[in-house]
């Protein structure tokens, strides 16, 4: 009840915002959805993930100039996913990917950053690296072991082998036939949006940035009060003049 007291963006932003969110939400929702290995049809905490990304950027929509707002809210994903902000909803490794299960529920968070980012979104390597705060081989070997877990539990599926077996007669093919592969995987038909979300995302947008206001208020009063502080002690202990000589002069002339 409290969010519906908050000013939302008004007028052309409102729009904008609107549009963005109409146009890209379902995508941005089903990479939300990748990343916490959850359930298109059941993706809570991916809504949750994607509505304090556009939260953040509905605060700070005014101020984007250039920048592309769907790499803005991608990178609020990602941010809010490696904070540990949904740590204690991280389950274990699962040899299920049936219905109780996403797609990616076989990878570990950093395993599923990297598909997502580079294999689902076409984000180069470097860039890759760059955003998660790691080496670029590091990368390229997250990705490798990701491609193959994925490949190897999908064939196994198919062919009803034990793990860890190819099926007899299956070529292995090259690096880039097997992402290719695995982008099919990921190339599912996005969630169902909540019609409420971009509201949502206004309203906590607008909560944010009345915070970022007040704080910005606080920061100049406290500087104020700094600078009137140290005019009062400089009035009062002159630090600029020359203190008196610690010692008499020899008296002369006698």
């Amino acid at each position: 009840m409290r969010e519906s007291r908050q000013p939302p963006l008004a007028g052309r932003s409102a729009r904008e915002f609107e549009a963005f969110v109409a146009g890209a939400g379902g995508r941005l929702l089903h990479v939300a959805t990748l990343l916490t290995a959850e359930p298109s049809g059941r993706c809570l905490r991916a809504q949750r993930l994607l509505l304090g990304a556009l939260a953040r950027l509905c605060a700070e929509w005014d101020r984007l100039r250039d920048e592309d707002p769907y790499d803005r809210t991608r990178q609020e994903l990602v941010t809010r996913f490696t904070s540990g902000a949904w740590r204690p909803h991280r389950r274990s490794r699962t040899r299920g990917t049936g219905a109780e299960h996403g797609v990616l529920a076989r990878l570990g968070p950093q395993e599923r950053l990297v598909v997502v980012l580079t294999l689902y979104e076409g984000v180069p390597e470097a860039q890759t690296a760059a955003l998660l705060g790691l080496p670029q081989a590091r990368v390229r070997t997250l990705g490798t072991r990701a491609v193959s877990l994925l490949r190897g539990a999908r064939a196994t599926a198919a062919a009803g082998t034990a793990p860890g077996r190819r099926p007899g007669g299956r070529p292995t093919g090259r690096q880039g036939l097997k992402e290719e592969e695995v982008r099919r995987m990921l190339d599912l038909p996005y969630p169902r949006m909540p019609a409420d979300l971009h509201v949502r995302a206004s309203r906590r947008g607008a909560r944010l940035r009345r915070r970022r206001r007040t704080l910005h208020r606080v920061e100049c009063a406290l500087l104020l009060v700094a600078a009137i502080v140290f005019a009062v002690w400089a009035v009062a202990v002159e630090p600029w003049a020359v203190p008196p000589s610690a010692t008499t002069p020899e008296i002369g002339g006698w």
